[in-house]
């Protein structure tokens, strides 16, 4: 795999073309490390993962598993696919060109959005080998989609289109094939140029939320909001408000 950066955004690209991007436990090992090394980057604000060649992911490398060199499976550390089980504090984006199936679909719902090709197909195509969904598949996609549709699409193993994928949630954006990885960057860049305090802080108190009562969510959706209001940011904010930029619903 190869990290390419530019500015605040870092791209991580898999480039596997003959195992059409699969993740062998060397690839899992370099995504996971380059995930950690994007984390510890003061510079870097949000992430993009993509697959060259025209397929986002095939999956964990099934044929290294055949050969004696299967993935690490453990109950601690990195997962099979690398960083599917870490947690981040900085956004991460999904470019997805081609198919992003089985563990593929897993790396996909690891990110926090998806912008998928016209032509991106998404499924848990692993259903067909008995391999099971152990990078987080069971966990995020439920979260993701609802309880239904998740349960349709792990218990079929069927193929997802991308204009369908789009409609049950699963895909943020659909852009015409071939311009996966730009449409993702320029939405980075987008996310990175907003008052960085807030969105960290909106963005954890979103996931965090997931996993409390009512009240204690909004406890600490105050808590953390206070943070912000605190940050010499909110004062740059309202000083641009008040010279008039940004009103109306403008980005400029």
């Amino acid at each position: 795999m190869r990290v390419e950066k530019n500015g605040v955004v870092t791209t991580w690209v898999l480039d596997r073309p003959r195992q059409k991007n699969a993740v062998d436990r060397a690839t899992a090992e370099a995504l996971a490390d380059a995930v950690r090394a994007f984390e510890a980057d003061e510079e870097a604000r949000v992430a993009v993962l993509f697959g060259d060649h025209g397929v986002f992911c095939a999956g964990a490398d099934l044929g290294a598993l055949a050969r004696g060199t299967p993935n690490r499976v453990a109950l601690d550390g990195d997962a099979p696919m690398g960083p599917s089980r870490m947690v981040t504090q900085k956004p991460v984006i999904a470019a997805i060109e081609g198919h992003a199936v089985a563990g593929g679909l897993e790396l996909a719902l690891f990110c926090d959005l998806r912008v998928a090709a016209e032509d991106a197909v998404l499924g848990v195509f692993c259903r067909r080998w008995g391999v099971p969904l152990i990078d987080g598949g069971t966990v995020r996609l439920p979260r993701i989609v609802g309880l239904g549709r998740a349960l349709d699409l792990i218990l079929t193993g069927r193929a997802v289109t991308a204009a369908e994928a789009q409609a049950m949630g699963l895909v943020d954006r659909v852009v015409p094939t071939g311009t996966a990885r730009q449409a993702a960057e320029e939405l980075a860049r987008t996310i990175a140029s907003f008052p960085w305090t807030c969105v960290k802080n909106d963005r954890r108190s979103t996931y965090e939320g997931l996993d409390l009562d009512l009240a204690s969510a909004l406890q600490r959706e105050t808590e953390l909001g206070m943070e912000t209001l605190a940050s010499p940011e909110l004062v740059e904010g309202v000083m641009r408000f008040v010279s008039g930029k940004g009103r109306g619903g403008s980005f400029e």
